[in-house]
């Protein structure tokens, strides 16, 4: 490669020890896992021009669509504009979301140059509705590039990226959106402290995620998010997901370090909450490393980039669906349960909306929608069927007559069951859980979520995974295939390669007793008059008894998830 000289745009005064090259000069690598090792240890971190060396390799990989602007495209764009000079005073493209350009070390007229660069690609790409990352990303590869061409090259091959399955930036609402709600959705999963802590601290959480991609691309300091680009790179889009989790933790950790973390305060408005993470975000120099960023981020047992994808669509599906797919004002996740009208004799309606924010994002701004109660419908197996088919997903209450509170959410109709004919069918996807309210509360997820060494790649095909549960008659309890081609849910099972089939036994139901859980045991069974129940530790989601090993149903409630918005 030329030696070519980078960093003209970059005011080196404010680079501190990032100004003095060392390490390595060159990377003699074409193995992709190796180059992960690589940017994951930072090899090329200290010296500047070698880390541009590698970015413009790095980028010049990215498969791109058959026509995509280059350097010379830029600089044919800025001839016909004649000798006029970048200015600020150029207002970015409106998909950036009002967004500004990071100074990220950068001279006055490199923000300039950014805003020159953003507004031909903008002109380049006419498709991009909606890009917020788009001033960041560029104000870093500037850093990197000999010149404003050879910037726009990049971050054009960056947009245009086509390998399938893959993705590097957001560039539709409705795409970003759903990386908004997949990350809400992560975070719940992974990073339940931190979910808890803004759950009590913010009136609507997802205003407060919606934020997520900007703590990385645009809130953390020059020396850690260039450190977040190293590996990005080489990996894609799946590490800005781990790198906010990370930062979910430690701000965690800040905020349980803190004199007034005793104090139990009343939720406030979103943007306070928000402000407050992008505060500590900015200062996190202070506090942690970027390696020690970049080893929290690696350490988080995430699922693979295929089933984040499947996540990903199936926000995406849900949003549509709901005929969001351009910005609108979004629409306080709290007011899906209005207290005034919301009513259940089994739980209250703050108890409700705590049960509201662990299920996944997609269904967070449904209404609940009560399908059947004992109260009201009877003891009958076959009533609670016929009100809760044709529903998908619901959620289970059970009141016992000790006054323990448990419960399930469902992924999956209860129509299904029918695919295994008479045989006690387990079907269902891993977003079901098991829950207890009362005496406490606690949610237990599919132990592959917890432990994902559980699990391994995709199965073969035709791979038996019949399961058995203890105590029930029938002993080959199978799972019913869904017919062909048809899109399979998030977290199903054949995504899986599991190395024990108890651990995928969610929902069975025949006209003798519902199941919830299995493997050793059952979370839930209860018999056909909806009068007796059995709870006890399975191995689908790796929980202890609910309530009372043996209990007897004082109520219970099935509800369903009520779209307001599609109408």
């Amino acid at each position: 490669m030329a030696e070519e000289e980078y960093g003209s745009f970059v005011d080196w005064a404010q680079m501190g020890d990032l100004a003095k090259s060392s390490g390595p000069t060159k990377v003699d690598c074409k193995d992709l896992k190796e180059f992960k090792q690589m940017a994951r240890q930072g090899y090329w971190a200290k010296n500047h021009k070698l880390r541009a060396q590698v970015y413009q390799q790095l980028i010049k990989a990215i498969p791109c669509r058959t026509v995509t602007p280059d350097a010379e495209v830029y600089k044919d764009i800025m001839k016909n504009a004649g000798s006029k000079k970048p200015s600020a005073h150029i207002p970015l493209p409106e998909f950036v979301d009002g967004n500004p350009v990071p100074k990220y070390c950068l001279k006055p007229e490199a923000v300039d140059s950014a805003h020159q660069i953003m507004n031909c690609l903008a002109g380049q790409f006419p498709d991009i509705s909606h890009c917020p990352s788009l001033p960041a990303v560029t104000a870093l590869l500037l850093h990197f590039s000999k010149d404003e061409a050879q910037c726009f090259e990049h971050v054009s091959r960056i947009l245009a990226c086509n390998e399938p399955g893959k993705r590097l930036m957001d560039q539709t609402f409705l795409a970003y959106e759903s990386s908004c709600m997949t990350f809400s959705d992560l975070a719940n999963k992974y990073c339940a402290p931190a979910h808890k802590i803004i759950l009590a601290t913010a009136q609507d959480v997802q205003e407060v995620y919606c934020e997520w991609q900007r703590w990385i691309l645009g809130d953390l300091p020059f020396s850690h998010a260039v450190r977040v680009l190293d590996v990005y790179l080489v990996e894609g889009y799946k590490v800005l997901y781990r790198v906010a989790i990370a930062l979910l933790k430690f701000y965690r950790k800040h905020k349980a370090s803190g004199q007034n973390s005793q104090a139990v305060q009343p939720p406030q408005d979103p943007e306070k909450v928000r402000a407050e993470i992008q505060a500590f975000v900015k200062g996190i120099g202070s506090t942690v490393s970027p390696e020690k960023l970049l080893e929290k981020a690696f350490t988080i047992r995430l699922f693979s980039r295929k089933e984040i994808t499947l996540l990903q669509l199936t926000n995406e599906k849900s949003l549509q669906q709901k005929g969001i797919t351009v910005k609108q004002k979004r629409r306080n996740v709290q007011l899906a349960l209005n207290p005034d009208t919301f009513s259940s004799e089994i739980v209250s309606a703050k108890e409700m909306r705590d049960i509201w924010s662990w299920i996944p994002e997609r269904f967070a701004l449904c209404q609940p929608q009560l399908l059947f109660t004992t109260s009201t419908h009877g003891c009958s197996l076959t009533r609670f069927y016929s009100h809760s088919e044709g529903y998908e997903p619901t959620l289970l209450l059970i009141r016992t007559t000790d006054g323990d509170v448990c419960g399930a959410f469902l992924s999956t109709d209860w129509e299904e069951r029918k695919r295994g004919g008479n045989k006690l069918s387990f079907f269902g996807t891993g977003e079901c859980f098991v829950f207890k309210l009362k005496p406490e509360m606690e949610r237990y997820e599919w132990v592959v979520i917890r432990h994902p060494e559980l699990a391994s790649s995709l199965k073969t095909q035709g791979e038996d995974n019949s399961a058995a549960t203890e105590g029930q008659d029938s002993n080959n309890l199978q799972q019913p295939e869904k017919p062909a081609g048809e899109l399979s849910p998030f977290l199903s099972t054949r995504h899986f390669n599991l190395t024990s089939k108890n651990t995928s036994m969610f929902m069975a139901g025949n006209f003798d007793s519902i199941i919830i859980g299995g493997g050793e045991g059952n979370a839930l069974y209860i018999d056909s008059e909806l009068n007796h129940g059995r709870s006890a530790t399975c191995a689908t989601f790796d929980n202890p008894p609910l309530c009372a090993e043996t209990f007897q149903v004082s109520l219970l409630e099935v509800w369903g998830f009520q779209d307001t918005m599609a109408s």
